[in-house]
């Protein structure tokens, strides 16, 4: 029983790989990819939040950013009347009397420095940031605010800057080429759809391995009593930093995903609302867990999908609805609830299953003290 819940996760990532492409529409598929490249941002967000106690609202800038790397490059190497204008140059900058392209556009002609710019540049910004605010020792909600603060910046330079980024039009991809196929074609999104789900298992082994060992022992430290672990003479900036940076380029990795298979990226991904949204994810599927968020970020968008389609202006309510009754009655997410023996005791009150014996806790401070 305990191998067969090692490898469940393993069975269902291989039936989303090779079964999901052939029994779902093309539309339906598109829809799950995005899903899958948004679980790898609820994993940076669990790595922060549930393991280190950092409440960020403010993912959403390094989500964005590595939307926009992608988007450039994709821009930049296409050549057809859709994308390109006369003088060669993306087609938004001649709407601004742009003839030159801006410097920090330069780079993004290679892919291989795109491929490295998608996490290093959402990495570097959030190292920094990080550094900055753990530095001065600021946290709690105090943390969150300037997150949100600093997300609120982001949104509104990139939303004014129309002839550097086309600003709140953003950039779209879907009739870009990469490898000689149609960004937005069946084809293609089928491949996305596979790196996607490729990439994620790397992102859930990354932050399974530093919630392990001792530098994990160390985040949780950080988040039950960060003053204590100061006492006992270990510096929580570093670790702090470290897991921000981390968390800031699996942001920016889901961002370029997200963006290839949703077709544009715009400074609407740095809405306040996005990245409350992936809290939300997080805290439905269980934080402190990394399996919850993959869970959460993908059933709450598809029950998004699934509202809309049917009731366009109900979403809000119903995720207000699930957000309240998860933290009443799920306190630990949907998969902490199942991974506490949430269902047995369900089953158990109405009778159709045996209730399971409980022990009593050893208290190891009452313990050693008598």
């Amino acid at each position: 029983m305990k191998v067969f819940k090692k490898l469940l996760p393993w069975i269902l990532l291989a039936f989303a790989f090779f079964v999901l492409p052939a029994i779902l529409s093309q539309f339906r598929l598109n829809l799950f990819g995005r899903y899958f490249s948004l679980a790898i941002v609820a994993l940076g967000i669990d790595l922060i939040w549930g393991y280190t106690g950092l409440l960020s609202l403010g993912q959403g800038i390094f989500f964005a950013l590595g939307g926009y790397a992608i988007a450039m490059h994709l821009l930049l190497v296409t050549d057809n009347d859709f994308t390109t204008g006369a003088n060669g140059l993306p087609k938004f900058f001649e709407n601004y009397g742009v003839d030159n392209l801006p410097f920090f556009w330069q780079p993004f002609w290679s892919f291989p420095w795109t491929l490295i710019a998608i996490w290093l540049i959402p990495a570097v910004v959030a190292g920094l940031v990080g550094y900055l605010i753990f530095r001065n020792r600021i946290k709690g909600v105090y943390f969150s605010i300037i997150t949100q603060a600093s997300l609120m910046v982001f949104y509104h330079f990139f939303n004014g800057q129309q002839k550097l980024v086309n600003g709140t039009n953003g950039l779209k991809t879907s009739t870009t080429e990469i490898f000689d196929m149609i960004v937005g074609s069946d084809d293609a999104q089928i491949v996305f759809y596979r790196i996607t789900l490729i990439i994620l298992p790397f992102a859930y082994l990354l932050c399974k391995f530093l919630t392990s060992g001792r530098f994990g022992d160390a985040l949780i430290g950080i988040r039950d009593d960060e003053a204590r672990l100061r006492f006992s003479g270990f510096n929580p900036v570093p670790y702090k930093v470290i897991v921000f940076l981390v968390a800031g380029a699996l942001a920016g990795i889901s961002g370029a995903l997200y963006t290839i298979q949703s077709g544009i990226v715009s400074p609407q991904y740095m809405a306040i609302s996005m990245s409350i949204e992936m809290v939300i994810w997080v805290a439905v599927g269980g934080r402190g867990t990394l399996i919850g968020p993959i869970i959460g970020a993908v059933l709450v968008n598809y029950l998004r999908s699934l509202v809309s389609e049917a009731l366009p202006e109900a979403w809000l309510f119903v995720q207000g609805g699930l957000f309240i009754f998860v933290v009443v009655l799920m306190p630990d997410g949907i998969y902490g609830w199942f991974k506490n023996g949430g269902l047995t005791r369900m089953l158990a009150a109405f009778g159709i299953a045996k209730k399971s014996p409980t022990y009593p806790k050893l208290d190891l401070d009452k313990s050693f003290s008598s």
